[in-house]
């Protein structure tokens, strides 16, 4: 049994949960997002509680059940709250700036990397913070991972991009053979 699954979600005030044979619809203060529902797998909204269950008992619907639950639960929160990743640029000169809502990255190469602005994702950047922002979970951390992908934190100097509470395992330098 899916320990996940099995895990009632409750509705916040101020979101509007419908639920159809094939999906979910979540509205908010946020935004509004759609969450398709496997044919293996039954959703029910009993008041301000919304449960998921199998429908047939095989291994496709074991699979699908704990993880449909947490898209939905995932949906609701963005919708209510939405989600934010900050990433952290270090090193001489490395900054970030955001042009007619792309971001721009000068993180120590020969030309400015652009990062295109991307529909349901805001970018933010507050001195040497880059703020991704937006209502679906996967799509933030998607894009912050494409931006930190620009320049991985390096380990020996420790500059690059690092999401901001990422710690990084330093190595020591080259040491002298004469000594």
């Amino acid at each position: 049994m899916s320990r996940i699954g099995k895990k009632p979600i409750t509705i916040p005030q101020g979101v509007e949960v419908t639920v159809s044979k094939e999906s979910l619809k979540a509205k908010g203060p946020k935004g509004e997002l759609e969450v398709d529902i496997p044919e293996e797998i039954e959703v029910k909204k009993e008041g301000s509680e919304i449960t998921v269950s199998e429908k047939r008992q095989n291994k496709k619907s074991r699979a699908l059940w704990g993880t449909t639950r947490s898209l939905i639960a995932n949906a609701i929160e963005g919708v209510e709250k939405g989600y934010t990743k900050e990433l952290q640029i270090k090193g001489v000169g490395y900054r970030g700036e955001i042009q007619d809502g792309n971001l721009v990255l000068k993180v120590g190469y020969s030309h400015p990397v652009e990062i295109k602005k991307i529909d349901g994702v805001e970018f933010a950047v507050t001195k040497d913070i880059v703020s991704v922002s937006g209502i679906k979970k996967d799509l933030v951390g998607r894009v912050a991972a494409q931006i930190r992908s620009v320049r991985p934190p390096e380990p020996y100097k420790g500059t690059g991009i690092r999401y901001k509470n990422e710690v990084i395992a330093m190595k020591e330098g080259k040491k002298s053979a004469g000594s």
